[in-house]
């Protein structure tokens, strides 16, 4: 299976999105990022997108359907909603998700029409293509014996034992822990709770004034947001997808078939293309096998004046482009490079760097962006790629990414 892209959009209007990469299992790929879609974009390429809508916009409910409905289901459901909703089905989308067992209830999702196109609409002007939107809360972690919660900034979310995740704004806290303490035996139920350092500043009194109706709260602190949390339940749950219906992804099974009928014909004919290309390719070879030679020893007496003799000329050379191409590459040279562009913008310092395949991806804390701008320009003059993909206020501070690697212009 191919790994994941997993999206977020800002919940204000304009603001950044934020992503990360996960593989097939749900396991983090690297550091969370922040920024506009674009930067995400190249991201997708050969992975699953993701898109994570908030919990607030979107209804998650099981109402009791007939269990043998069969394809009557997604015209049923509606109807059986329609009481407890205030807009009209007709502006509605409903989302049906995989019903446990011989269960009279269907797992439900609701969400605006507009809003879920709205969100399509941002996408792509993005070049995304989504092949699974989910609602945030539907991959709140489950837990046989405990009830689980999310505290955001502006929201919590909390989902009880064998229960349907709520969402509600973070003032109602209060009311989130009584839903998650709700319906418990005896004295009360065990509470998870997952948040961030300053929400866990904010309300921790709150929350700590409510542990005697608990059997015990454990407080877990998410340090990069809730994405890498998000992204392992993906091969453990069932979230809905609200991708179906009218919106579902075009790669049907019958376009599939198609593509494979193509890709046969292309075959054929590639077969075919290759045995006469060989012919004449074994016939070109020997001759530019001779321009070759002729080359490196001009390129040889160039490289290497005063030398005359230029006996297995191949090989020397390799061994100096070898040499050459050494000494400027690698993780040392790149810190080498990091130190004197750091140096020359006073304050700042490396929070994370990661380096793979020659590129070396740095997150930095500087005193403003002008200094981030700075530190690459000084990297691009040394002979270095140098780029941006990511920056944003951090208290008195700010912070960004870059990517770096050998070759600069």
């Amino acid at each position: 299976m191919a790994d994941w892209l997993l999206i977020r959009l800002s919940r204000v209007p304009g603001g950044n999105a934020s992503w990360l990469i996960a593989d097939s299992r749900g396991a983090q790929v690297g550091l969370p990022q922040e920024g506009p879609l674009s930067l995400a974009a190249p991201r997708a390429a050969g992975r699953r997108v993701c898109l994570l809508v908030p919990g607030a916009d979107v209804l998650l409910t099981e109402p009791e359907v007939p269990v043998k409905a069969g394809a009557r289901l997604a015209q049923l459901v509606p109807y059986a909603l329609e009481e407890q909703l205030a807009a009209d089905i007709e502006e509605l989308h409903f989302a049906i998700g995989k019903r446990a067992g011989d269960s009279p209830r269907a797992p439900v999702a609701v969400v605006a029409r507009a809003l879920l196109q709205e969100w399509l609409a941002t996408l792509r002007a993005a070049g995304l293509e989504p092949s699974a939107i989910y609602a945030d809360s539907d991959l709140l972690p489950e837990n046989p014996g405990q009830a689980v919660a999310l505290l955001e900034e502006d929201a919590v979310v909390v989902r009880p034992p064998g229960g349907t995740p709520v969402t509600l704004p973070a003032a109602a806290l209060g009311e989130a822990l009584e839903i998650a303490q709700a319906g418990a035996d005896g004295g009360g139920r065990g509470l998870i709770l997952y948040t961030g350092a300053a929400e866990w500043q904010q309300h921790a009194a709150q929350v700590e004034a409510a542990r005697a109706r608990f059997d015990g709260i454990k407080v877990q602190l998410l340090t990069g947001g809730p994405l890498a949390l998000f992204a392992q339940q993906l091969s453990s749950v069932s979230p809905i997808n609200l991708l179906q219906g009218a919106y579902e992804p075009t790669s049907t099974q019958a376009a599939g078939l198609r593509a494979w009928r193509v890709a046969a014909m292309l075959l054929a004919a590639l077969v075919g293309l290759h045995v006469i290309g060989k012919v004449w390719q074994l016939h070109v070879l020997h001759d530019r096998e001779h321009q070759v030679d002729a080359s490196i020893r001009d390129t040889f007496h160039t490289a290497m004046p005063g030398v005359q003799s230029t006996s297995d000329a191949r090989h020397r050379m390799e061994q100096r482009l070898s040499s050459t191409r050494g000494a400027g590459q690698g993780l040392l040279a790149a810190l080498q490079a990091l130190a004197q562009a750091r140096d020359a913008a006073p304050g700042t310092s490396v929070q994370a760097l990661t380096f793979r395949d020659g590129t070396l991806e740095l997150k930095l804390s500087v005193r403003d962006a002008a200094s981030l701008d700075h530190v690459s320009q000084t990297l691009h003059n040394n002979g270095w790629q140098a780029k941006l993909t990511g920056g944003s206020n951090a208290g008195s501070a700010y912070e960004g990414r870059i990517q770096m690697r050998a070759g600069g212009t």
